[in-house]
């Protein structure tokens, strides 16, 4: 019981990081209908960031956290302005197949930067345990979770009640609408691409205090995409219930199916996920459906 149980809660808190991955790629979706597949290397890059203020540049964590949420957004508004906003009025391919190559040329740039090898941060939380109904979770975790659960808190109170934070849905609503009542729709959309490389920053040295500084965390990005399918592109709500869904799912799959190697199986099981629900429910728990009248 006290395995399952273990499972279960390591599995909310992997999969709050998932949801907070996934609420990237949501919010860039709901505000221009692209798919940004740059997302999980916007996540490695974050972490990348993070780790030269922390180990090279010797900051402290709330220093070196502040510091790379301003590098990414710099970097969220060139990016929209000088490669996203040139293809308005283009077809929606161009713009998904344009972050495809910021993918590869996001990829490129780090390891030119820093390398492949493998890295770690420095100690930053506590390495204590504490029980929760009876399991032993690292403290770690629960702060990541906290952290999580914070920013998400934060996330929700900009967008119901700051004036930017309303902009911002009305476009994701009708740009049109947005327009002719004075709201400046190229702002919004820089104002969300700038938003979207804090959250992956946030989510990418969350990462990273766990598996460390790798390119490969920009493969959590994949993971995410199981995540906003599963959820339903446009829902925010849809994103976090289907992040702890699969975290869950993933734990605890990956530890009764596969024990002996555990990691394989836990891997691909989010895949399989993604291939299950293209299947029976492309358009998620909580998805709009199209319906096309003739």
């Amino acid at each position: 019981m006290n395995i399952f149980a273990h499972l279960m809660i390591s599995g909310i808190i992997q999969g709050s990081l998932y949801a907070l991955i996934a609420l990237g790629f949501v919010l860039i979706y709901k505000s221009s209908s692209i798919f940004n597949f740059a997302h999980g290397e916007l996540v490695m890059l974050g972490a990348f960031i993070c780790w030269s203020f922390l180990s090279m540049a010797h900051f402290g964590v709330w220093a070196s956290l502040g510091s790379a949420f301003i590098i990414t957004a710099i970097l969220g508004f060139l990016i929209q302005r000088l490669f996203i906003s040139p293809l308005t009025g283009q077809p929606i391919l161009s713009a998904i197949l344009m972050t495809l190559a910021l993918a590869a040329m996001l990829r490129g740039l780090t390891i030119i930067a820093w390398g492949s090898t493998w890295r770690s941060y420095p100690p930053i939380f506590p390495q204590k345990s504490i029980e929760l109904f009876g399991v032993n979770l690292s403290l770690q975790h629960m702060l990541m979770f906290m952290v999580v659960m914070l920013a998400f808190g934060i996330f929700s109170v900009f967008f119901k009640m700051s004036k930017t934070g309303l902009a911002m849905r009305s476009t994701a609503e009708d740009h049109q609408t947005a327009r002719s009542i004075g709201i400046n729709v190229s702002l919004i959309f820089s104002l969300n691409w700038m938003i979207v490389c804090i959250l992956a920053t946030l989510g990418g040295f969350l990462m990273a205090t766990s598996v460390g500084v790798v390119t490969a965390l920009s493969e959590i990005g994949i993971k995410s995409v199981a995540v906003v399918l599963l959820g339903g592109l446009e829902s925010i709500k849809g994103a976090v219930i289907a992040g702890i869904l699969i975290g869950i799912i993933e734990n605890i799959g990956g530890f009764y199916i596969d024990p002996m190697v555990g990691g394989g199986t836990k891997e691909i099981i989010p895949y399989f996920i993604l291939i299950a629900i293209l299947l029976i429910k492309p358009h998620g728990l909580f998805g709009l459906k199209t319906i096309v009248r003739v």
